[in-house]
């Protein structure tokens, strides 16, 4: 989709604005130079929380199987695609329509082929595929991202490569939805040879790598797939993830040579480090973009004192979001505040401006207002509450974290921090499981899955157990809106709302540089997890 530009928004010395650095954000004009095969793209990342796509939601392990497998359409990456827009492109399919509101055909390209290991060995990819692996995507247990497919009815093979899917009611953001990193297709046989597919043996898929060794806790190799459906891609000969967690160790093995992007996720550079880099590294290449993830904080709203809204506006109040950005090295000061939905979605993100007074009031830090709001609901010298969070995702994470509960404790809230393992992070507290209030971060590449996901009963990431019908009837009405300017006021309509219900409190989104050695072609960053789709048709000029 196209993403309009808003005026820059100019909220303070520490904030960068969404629509600034326009050049940094242009598409690069990039000679023409005739690509060259070979070589190993060397990656710094993360141990993978397993192998199968429709168990996890974590990056550690989407972004190496975007690598190792396809989904039937994709965001389009280059130099020529904006970071922080997603139009999009096929992937598996070679083409698609949509006959009425609710259905959409995709007719599949010919010849595409599986991994040729066992137990597919190198079979083609056919409709059967396609069916089987959306039809698990729906009925495997413990899919954490299984309602991205709720509106779906079923799903019809009409011929080998041809298959339509119907749904239940129209839902403008179904194409989006497909290009999810948690879409990418898995087959049958390996789910029939492992019972799972959480396990390195039964990673086969139809993407550009192969998976050719996990060594647990030190590196993940791929190697190129011989038959990849895209002609004469992917040039790199293979790709190296290696698995290193201390980000002093990753930044001195990105200056040694030893990876050839920015040592943190989404090949990002912390910005206490760039001038170093530049210094060091000639030729550096860099993007600058604000990234969609949110630093949210969750409150399990059934419970006391976070089902008074006094209480919640006065936990948002002081929050100043500002320190939060200056605690991050990742974003060493520059970044945005958020309203409901990020404001990366610069189409769909309400400008603060536009929210009422009391939605506004919530961005502006005051702890002697908070105090009051507390004393107002009883709480007049405060209250303890346990928070719980991770230290996985990573350590400037946690920077951003000290901040918050600094600033919570100047108003007279008192924090109970309790750290959970990331992946028991993931599996319990992520799904709700947790005493009172939460921290943790939640990214998407399409603004939907910000509404739905976070509000709607019985959605899994509704953790804090929002049960509005007002609210419930608005993201259903904005998700059956295909025209993009009545589906905008929509949203912007439900961002007023929630900013007056602080059912949940949105912290920044971080402005990041994405860095890439010098000998890095065709390479350009977004956002998601994509990182196969990113480097399929890079090269390296050495």
């Amino acid at each position: 989709m196209t993403i309009s530009r808003r005026d820059v928004l100019k909220l303070g010395g520490t904030a960068v604005a969404v629509g600034a650095a326009r050049d940094l954000l242009a598409p690069r004009a990039v000679a023409a130079q005739a690509p060259r095969r070979g070589g190993v793209f060397r990656i710094a990342g993360f141990e993978p929380q397993g192998f199968d796509p429709q168990q996890t939601l974590s990056y550690r392990s989407l972004t190496v199987l975007s690598m190792t497998h396809s989904r039937l359409v994709r965001v389009k990456a280059g130099p020529a695609v904006r970071p922080g827009t997603t139009p999009l492109e096929p992937d598996l399919a070679e083409s698609w329509s949509q006959p009425g509101d609710t259905t959409y055909v995709f007719r599949l390209r010919r010849g595409v082929r599986w991994h040729p290991r066992p137990p597919v060995n190198g079979r083609e990819l056919t409709a059967d595929d396609v069916k089987y692996s959306y039809e698990r995507f729906l009925t495997v247990a413990g899919n954490p991202a299984r309602s991205l497919l709720d509106p779906l009815e079923k799903i019809e093979v009409l011929d080998r490569y041809t298959v339509r899917f119907t749904l239940k009611e129209p839902f403008a953001w179904f194409l989006d939805v497909l290009a999810s990193t948690s879409m990418l297709i898995v087959p049958r046989e390996a789910v029939e040879t492992y019972g799972d597919l959480k396990k390195a043996e039964a990673c086969v898929g139809t993407g550009p790598w192969m998976l050719e060794r996990h060594e647990p806790g030190v590196r993940v190799t791929l190697t190129r797939h011989p038959e990849y459906f895209l002609s004469g891609l992917p040039y790199a000969d293979g790709v190296e993830v290696a698995v290193e967690r201390d980000p002093a160790s990753r930044f001195a093995a990105f200056l040694a040579g030893r990876y050839d992007f920015g040592p943190e996720y989404a090949m990002v550079l912390r910005r206490l480090d760039l001038d170093v880099a530049r210094q060091r590294k000639p030729g550096l290449q860099t993007a600058e973009f604000v990234l969609p993830t949110m630093n949210m904080t969750w409150m399990k709203l059934d419970q006391k004192p976070f089902d008074d809204l006094r209480v919640r506006r006065a936990m948002a109040i002081a929050t100043n979001w500002r320190d939060l950005v200056a605690a991050n090295a990742w974003a060493h000061g520059h970044g945005v505040p958020n309203p409901a939905i990020p404001a990366a979605f610069q189409e769909w993100s309400i400008p603060l401006a536009e929210l009422p007074p009391e939605g506004r009031r919530l961005y502006e830090y005051d702890p002697a207002e908070a105090k009051r709001l507390l004393a107002e609901a009883g709480y007049p010298t405060g209250f303890t509450t346990p928070v719980e969070t991770t230290a996985g995702y990573a350590s400037d994470y946690m920077d951003g974290v000290q901040a918050q509960l600094q600033n919570w404790k100047a108003a007279g809230i008192e924090s109970e921090l309790r750290l959970k393992e990331y992946g028991a992070f993931l599996a319990t507290t992520l799904a709700g499981k947790f005493e009172k209030v939460a921290l943790g971060l939640f990214s998407w590449t399409e603004p939907d899955s910000y509404l739905y996901r976070l509000y709607v009963p019985g959605q899994p990431s509704n953790v804090g157990g929002v049960n509005d019908a007002k609210l419930t009837e608005m993201i259903g009405l904005e998700r059956r809106t295909f025209d993009a300017r009545r589906r905008r006021e929509i949203l912007w309509d439900i961002q007023r709302y929630l900013s007056q219900k602080a059912y949940y409190l949105y912290g920044p989104s971080f402005s990041v540089v994405v860095a890439w050695d010098a000998a890095v072609r065709n390479f350009a960053p977004n956002i998601g997890h994509d990182y196969g789709g990113r480097l399929v048709a890079a090269w390296l000029d050495r």
